[in-house]
């Protein structure tokens, strides 16, 4: 079974997914829409993302890299397959753009599709000892001010060693995946989905030896804020705003399972940056 999830709010959504129902029944498929997807086109279906991850075989997200990280989120521990087609911008993690859709359909139907195995990661808030909040990233976990931009001093250890104190805008511990992402926007590497490795980039930092630290994505990654930070948030993939107090502890690891994410046959991770970067080589 496949499921349709889709980005409402965005132009054209409507009419994108009813050309993919209707392709996808021309091939003998029916499948099953999200609750708000369905409403675009009929009446509400009542299924949830978490319940379409148990019914369904793989997920057809249409959206951008917002939209996907959104879905991958509210499956929360039900990570099935997921194939992008991208009616956004950059698009880092869709396969396909939305004019493409009949191809897209083909590739699906035809399993004429690859599944790249993304580490994800497991995210854990304990406070006083006790864990009040989980959840799991595709992309990134932050720590900042929110909508604040002040200095704030956040402690940092990697495997139980102390690594450093930052004062700085914030702090992004981001997956290869996440790599093109916040954490390149603040300066990080780019780093290619198999490198095993996660990025600590300091957002804005005070000193300015404090740079990019790149460690083993088995590595167990703890941040505290300052004793006298009284406004300090974290966030996983940009959709939940977690305030913290002094004393919490962030815990940063390895998820222990994998997103499956559709790439088409022959198109690497360089192919994908070179055109969503516009890399268009040297003009001497």
């Amino acid at each position: 079974m496949i499921g349709l999830i889709a980005h409402t709010g965005k132009r054209g959504a409507k009419k994108l997914l009813a050309n993919l129902v209707e392709e996808f029944s021309s091939h003998g498929i029916n499948v099953l829409l999200e609750d708000a997807t369905s409403q675009l086109i009929g009446p509400a279906s009542g299924l949830t993302t978490h319940t379409l991850g148990r019914r369904c075989q793989l997920l057809v997200v249409l959206g951008g890299d917002g939209t996907l990280l959104q879905v991958v989120g509210d499956l929360q521990d039900n990570i099935i397959p997921l194939f992008g087609i991208n009616t956004g911008t950059l698009g880092f993690l869709t396969c396909l753009s939305a004019s493409a859709y009949q191809a897209a359909v083909k590739a699906i139907c035809g399993k004429h599709f690859l599944l790249s195995r993304r580490t994800m990661l497991r995210v854990v808030l304990e406070r006083k000892g006790e864990k009040i909040a989980q959840r799991h990233g595709l992309n990134d976990v932050v720590i900042s001010r929110g909508s604040l931009s002040r200095l704030i001093k956040l402690e940092a250890h990697v495997n139980g060693a102390f690594l450093t104190e930052y004062s700085a805008d914030g702090l992004i511990v981001a997956t290869a995946t996440g790599s093109t992402a916040y954490s390149l926007a603040a300066g990080g590497p780019i780093m290619s989905p198999d490198s095993g490795v996660f990025a600590i980039t300091p957002i804005c930092p005070h000193v300015m030896t404090n740079r990019t630290v790149i460690v083993s994505d088995s590595s167990v990654i703890e941040i505290k804020p300052g004793r006298s930070e009284p406004e300090v948030f974290l966030t996983v993939d940009g959709q939940e705003l977690h305030p913290l107090t002094p004393g919490d502890v962030v815990r940063v690891s390895k998820a222990s399972r994998e997103l499956p994410l559709a790439i088409l046959p022959d198109t690497t991770f360089f192919e994908i940056l070179r055109q969503k970067l516009k890399w268009s080589g040297t003009a001497i």
